[in-house]
């Protein structure tokens, strides 16, 4: 356990911590706003067309190795980010580091899956959960700290002594399984369109608004990505072993969970945003926002644990029932300013409740449950990929309607409502699934 969770905390603190290292990048590269975005839009990208890619290989070759490989690729990308000496190295060593980012967290979900009792599945689940709201706490004054002592190549050199770490715990504790002693033919097909897809989709969706040359790209994005996904379709349902497995989408309870698994990466992406609320209505000044989120932030984390521990208990539905419960709930009272900043506190603590709750074990456990074995690993890539996309559609929706509203608060009031109700209808689609048993808890006495 110390093994998967050390690797996904490792991969969840580079996230938490790039958005301090910006403006550092922005000094030392000369660089201005469109090229900053580059660095997170590359990272997405490639860390979702990972994703398929590092879970499949879990499935065809077993978890120890896929994971081990991954963390090693990050490891790599972080030391050529460290060195590079240009803009574009950079880019291009964010990609290898994103690589290595998309095969860490399905492949720690999966070796749960294949190792855990189900009695422990959940507190498991949980815990891994629970990293990124610890990441999220401990990674903006870590990276503020090493901008002060040292410089902004020693935030992504200090992935290389936790990589190491892992590598070598793993490689002593990790199991040894595999899925298949015969292994069908590796869908070449398939990644290549699961590539193209969400390339077209991430710039689709990143770039709304955009203009090259008086033309507007991003609409040809998304069509393009849904021309994709049919063709994507057909040749899957060929393929001896996808990339992308459309049976799992032929179960139910199945289909349902990746449908909620956008509709928490669209709960998770929204905080994004949440940060405006705070300085646009309550003058917090923008170095001191960090300390007005902690609230959110270790309701998150507390979230996270707690829901792993009642797993096992009140089943999956309880839980996200309760989680979007309090995501409609946060979201909507943090549109309302009239509660002051103390009212903001106070309100933010439910959202983050809700994101370390719907986030946390119960969607992976579900997933775990439903999917057969030889697809485990991919059917938690799915969530995370899932998750990445609601993410993406959040940053992309909230800054569109508060833009076309109205530039300040109000814009901003009128989003968070858009997102509360869009809580409210996911928490109406997690009432379409089947009643789980909660599985015994093992005794300790």
């Amino acid at each position: 356990m110390p093994v998967l969770f050390i690797g996904v905390f490792m991969a969840a603190l580079d996230t938490a911590v790039i958005g301090p290292a910006i403006p550092a990048l922005r000094a030392a590269f000369d660089i201005d706003n469109r090229e900053v975005g580059l660095v997170m839009s590359v990272f997405i990208l490639f860390s979702l067309c990972s994703t398929a890619l590092m879970a499949n290989l879990s499935d065809r070759y077993g978890r120890r190795p896929v994971y081990l490989a991954s963390v090693a690729c990050f490891a790599l990308g972080s030391l050529l980010i460290a060195a590079s000496p240009t803009f574009w190295m950079l880019i291009l060593s964010r990609a290898i580091q994103g690589i290595g980012a998309g095969g860490i967290t399905p492949t720690a979900s999966a070796v749960v899956g294949d190792t855990f009792p189900p009695a422990e599945r959940g507190r498991a689940l949980g815990l891994i959960g629970a990293t990124y709201g610890m990441a999220f706490v401990l990674g903006p004054p870590l990276a503020a700290l090493i901008l002060v002592v040292l410089n902004w190549r020693w935030i992504f050199l200090i992935n290389l002594p936790i990589a190491g770490l892992v590598l070598v715990l793993g490689a002593r504790v990790l199991p040894r399984l595999r899925a298949h002693a015969a292994l069908p033919s590796f869908d070449y097909t398939g990644i290549c369109l699961t590539f193209a897809l969400l390339a077209a989709l991430v710039l689709g969706i990143t770039r709304i608004g955009d203009e090259f040359s008086g033309l507007l790209l991003w609409p040809w994005c998304l069509a393009g990505a849904a021309l994709l996904l049919a063709i994507l379709i057909a040749v899957e349902r060929g393929a001896e072993q996808p990339m992308i497995p459309i049976s799992l989408f032929a179960n139910r309870r199945l289909a349902i969970t990746y449908a909620l698994a956008l509709g928490a990466g669209f709960g998770m992406g929204s905080v994004i945003f949440v940060s405006s609320i705070a300085t646009s209505a309550y003058a917090i000044l923008p170095n001191h926002v960090g300390f007005v989120l902690l609230p959110l932030v270790l309701g998150s984390m507390f979230g996270s644990m707690g829901a792993g521990r009642l797993l096992n208990r009140l089943g999956a539905r309880s839980l996200l029932l309760a989680g979007f419960a309090l995501l409609t709930l946060g979201y909507a009272a943090l549109s309302i300013t009239s509660f002051g900043l103390w009212g903001f506190l106070a309100t933010s603590i439910p959202v983050g409740l809700g994101l370390g709750i719907v986030v946390g074990g119960a969607l992976r456990e579900i997933a775990i449950e439903e999917a057969p074995q030889r697809l485990r690993g991919s059917a938690q890539g799915l969530i995370n990929i899932c998750n990445a996309i609601g993410t993406l559609l959040s940053a992309a929706a909230i800054s569109a309607i508060a833009d076309f509203v109205g530039r300040g608060i109000f814009g901003f009031t009128i989003a968070y409502r858009v997102v509360a109700v869009l809580m409210l209808l996911t928490l109406l689609l997690s009432l379409a699934l089947r009643r789980d048993r909660a599985t015994p808890v093992r005794s300790r006495g």
